[in-house]
């Protein structure tokens, strides 16, 4: 049975999201989130929310993961994807997945919700099985 690592949390602003990406556009958009997370959110009702839900997303996998944004780290490293039924599943490359397993994490399981306002995230590290 698994154990639990790390639990991390983010709360992000969704209006401080869509400022970022009224003011950088695709350059913002291409540098944080990888190609499929751009063309989720662009599919969504609301992409803004969305994104903002990723960007807590990201912030709170690496809370749980126990270490932050560090050299040898790129937004890109961690990538927020959906199952079919909408669940989120994380994605990690780089240097994201060369500290997981180093840590001895086999799993990071995360939840995502917004609102207008605001998107929070949780994300729980486990060990291997």
């Amino acid at each position: 049975m698994a154990s639990i690592v790390g639990v991390g949390t983010d709360i992000t602003e969704c209006l401080r999201i869509a400022r970022m990406i009224e003011r950088y556009g695709e350059i913002f958009l291409r540098r944080v989130y990888t190609a499929g997370e751009i063309e989720y959110c662009h599919s969504r009702k609301q992409a803004t929310q969305h994104f903002a839900g990723r960007w807590a997303a990201k912030e709170a996998i690496l809370r749980a993961l126990g270490i932050g944004w560090r050299p040898g780290i790129a937004w890109h490293d961690l990538e927020v994807r959906s199952e079919s039924n909408g669940r989120p599943t994380v994605a990690l490359r780089g240097g994201a997945r060369d500290a997981v397993e180093q840590a001895g994490i086999g799993q990071v399981l995360v939840s995502i919700s917004h609102c207008r306002t605001h998107a929070v995230a949780y994300a729980i590290a486990l060990t291997k099985d």
